[in-house]
C-alpha cells in the first residue's frame, strides 16, 4: 500500500482522540474509528503514520496495531479475548525452576521470588512451585484471583497484555507491568533469564539472538503502549 497522505494529526473525538490523515479520520480494519482515550497515545500513533515512507510498513506501526486490536478484537468481548492469557495463571513461568543446575536455580530464585511475592501480597494469593517442566496445579483461588485481576483491565490494556504475557510466559509479569509495580526492563530480564543464562554458559547463537531481539522489541512496544495509556 502506498502512502496517500501528507500529514497525520490528532483530532478530538467523542470521549477521546483520533488520528486524521490530511483531515480524513483513520479507521481500524473493521472500519471503526481509530480513537483512544489518551492524547499522548494518539500523538504517538499519529507519529507512526507520519514516519511512513512511500510504502506503508505495518510492522513499523506497533502502537497502531495494538490500538486496532483493542478496538476490533478486545472491545466486543473482553473476557473471550483475554481467555488465552488468563490461562497462564495455571502455568506461570516463575513457578517452574530448573531441576539440575544449582546456579540457575539461584538466579531464578533471586529474580522471580520478588515478583511472586509482589503478586501474593497484591492479589492475596499463594503459588505452588516446582522443579522441572512437569505441570503443577496452582490453587484454584490463585487462578481465580489472577483471572479476575486480568479481567479488571480495559480492552486497551488487555490488547497490550496479550503480547507481554505470551512473549514472557508469565501472567504475573504482565500484571506487574500493567500496574507499574516493576520496570519494563527488569521484567524483560526476568522472563528472559533462562535463555540468557544458557547463552552465557554455552555461547551465543546468532539466530536465537535475532529472535530474542524481535521479542524484546515487541515487549517494549507493548510496555510503551501501556505507559501512554496513563492512569
Amino acid at each position: 500500500m502506498k502512502r496517500f497522505w501528507k500529514q497525520a494529526e490528532v483530532i478530538a473525538e467523542a470521549g477521546g482522540w483520533g488520528i486524521a490523515l490530511d483531515g480524513r479520520p483513520v479507521r481500524t480494519p473493521e472500519r471503526a474509528p481509530l480513537a483512544v482515550a489518551s492524547k499522548a497515545l494518539a500523538e504517538a500513533i499519529a507519529a507512526e503514520w507520519d514516519a511512513q515512507g512511500e510504502d506503508i510498513d505495518p510492522a513499523s506501526m506497533p502502537l497502531t496495531g495494538l490500538a486496532n486490536a483493542a478496538i476490533d478484537l478486545a472491545s466486543p468481548d473482553p473476557a473471550a479475548f483475554a481467555e488465552p492469557i488468563a490461562a497462564y495463571a495455571e502455568s506461570d513461568l516463575f513457578c517452574y525452576r530448573d531441576d539440575r543446575d544449582a546456579a540457575l536455580q539461584a538466579e531464578q530464585a533471586a529474580a522471580w521470588n520478588p515478583l511472586l511475592a509482589w503478586a501474593e501480597a497484591r492479589h492475596g494469593v499463594e503459588f505452588a512451585l516446582t522443579q522441572g517442566v512437569l505441570p503443577i496445579d496452582q490453587p484454584p483461588a490463585t487462578i481465580a484471583a489472577l483471572r479476575a485481576a486480568l479481567l479488571a483491565h480495559d480492552p486497551f490494556r488487555l490488547a497490550a497484555l496479550t503480547p507481554l504475557v505470551t512473549i514472557g510466559g508469565s501472567l504475573v509479569a504482565g500484571l506487574a507491568l500493567a500496574e507499574d509495580a516493576f520496570a519494563a526492563d527488569a521484567l524483560w530480564d526476568a522472563v528472559s533469564l533462562d535463555e540468557l543464562y544458557q547463552e552465557r554458559r554455552w555461547g551465543a547463537d546468532s539466530e536465537a539472538q535475532k529472535a530474542r531481539a524481535r521479542r524484546e522489541a515487541d515487549w517494549h512496544h507493548a510496555a510503551r503502549f501501556l505507559s501512554l495509556l496513563g492512569d
